[in-house]
């Protein structure tokens, strides 16, 4: 959860409801479920904004596909 949570503060994105489920985070499982939570409008468009404004090209593409086949999911 922090790892997400300093990055956002860094861009100044505060998710206030960050945090792990709690079922999950008891549960067996090897990682718990981070919960986005909610946040209002203005602090969508905000991260919104943040997203837009990050170069997405083909090595950004590569390094979430490679995340991702690290953590199980791809």
């Amino acid at each position: 959860m922090e790892s997400l949570r300093d990055p956002l503060k860094g861009v100044g994105v505060v998710l206030p409801s960050l945090g792990v489920d709690p079922v999950t985070g008891a549960s067996d499982e090897p990682f718990a479920l981070v919960e986005l939570g909610r946040c209002n409008v203005r602090t969508a468009e905000h991260l919104a904004e943040v997203l837009r404004s990050l170069p997405v090209g083909e090595t950004l593409r590569a390094r979430v596909r490679q995340v991702n086949r690290e953590v199980g999911r791809g």
